[in-house]
């Protein structure tokens, strides 16, 4: 999994390469929603390209997750469908039904049944490196969920240059990058994570929290500010020197969110002695983002180092799925 990490730089050029490559044969048009499907480590792309997409699209963007689509997908729907091996159960019963619908379905994955159904289907399929662990691929998915954007005239392509910009910022801050990493996943050793974020940056934290159930093998939560500042904050009231919260901050945070921030310190101060901070280095939505997801994809491998465990094995993930495949 270190390797993984440490080539992600490395993921997103070819990723850059792919997309650029690819030739679409779906002829251009108009349509009133756009809708990923996808999971896990293959839909989290979609998550974080919404935060990205909020002020930019003129027309609906949802993320779904589960086996079915929303009642309003219809003719005039773009779904893209993510799943890195193709064959996830739930994203290929939303596929199906895409079809069915006769929305325009476009595929990212390595290949499996959804490749197979794009082919026969005459679909677009833009296929990513397979052999992989899916969650270890986010740079391929997310990457080209913006391209398939950019083809229908729904973004403009200057993601490009700031993906550009960020695999440089990466590449000449690397070990910088795991120093401060390792630093971060002592502090949480031994503790339950909370993540805070802002909205523009729920996507980046959902992404943490993955990683760290996945990769560190750890429970841990998110919420978003201010939303929790309406519920969540209440609840700290009792001593919590088990937990440790993480706080992933832009200087681009709306004013009044930073503002409200600061505060939440001050009451979460009370209660637990362990507040990190990590504020997002670079300009730019891409910069910023890709910055603190290698940073935090660094944290939770550091974090299986210091349990004693295998960051890259999800043997209860393969349990389900074979105990899934014994009921029809």
């Amino acid at each position: 999994m270190k390797k993984l990490v440490l080539d992600f730089p490395i993921q997103l050029q070819e990723a850059l390469i792919i997309g650029k490559n690819h030739r679409f044969l779906t002829s251009a048009k108009e349509f009133n929603n756009v809708v990923v499907t996808g999971l896990g480590g293959s839909g989290i792309g979609g998550s974080i390209v919404q935060n990205y997409v909020f002020d930019k699209m003129k027309i609906p963007f949802l993320v779904n997750k589960d086996y079915t689509l929303p009642a309003f997908v219809n003719r005039k729907s773009l779904v893209i469908v993510c799943s890195y091996s193709g064959n996830t159960e739930e994203t290929l019963m939303a596929m199906k039904q895409a079809i069915s619908k006769r929305a325009t379905v476009l595929c990212i994955t390595s290949g499996g049944t959804v490749a197979e159904i794009a082919n026969t289907k005459k679909l677009d399929c833009i296929l990513v490196p397979a052999g992989m662990p899916p969650r270890s691929c986010l740079g391929y998915s997310l990457v080209q969920i913006l391209f398939v954007l950019a083809n229908f005239g729904l973004i403009h392509n200057q993601f490009e240059a700031e993906i550009k910009r960020a695999i440089k910022a990466m590449r000449e801050g690397e070990q910088e990058t795991q120093k401060k990493a390792l630093a971060i996943a002592k502090k949480i050793f031994g503790k339950l994570p909370i993540i805070y974020s802002s909205g523009h940056l729920e996507g980046v934290a959902i992404r943490f929290r993955q990683q760290l159930n996945e990769n560190s093998k750890m429970l841990a939560w998110h919420a978003v500010i201010p939303e929790m500042n309406h519920n969540e904050l209440v609840g700290w009231r009792d001593d919590a020197q088990d937990k440790a919260v993480i706080i992933l901050k832009s200087k681009d945070d709306f004013s009044r969110t930073q503002v409200r921030m600061e505060i939440n310190k001050k009451i979460i101060k009370k209660h637990t002695s362990t507040i990190i901070e990590i504020v997002a280095e670079g300009k730019g939505y891409w910069e910023q983002a890709f910055n603190l997801i290698h940073l935090t994809d660094w944290v939770s491998v550091f974090l299986s180092d210091l349990r004693g465990l295998d960051a890259t094995e999800v043997k209860v993930i393969d349990f389900l799925k074979k105990s899934l495949a014994k009921v029809e």
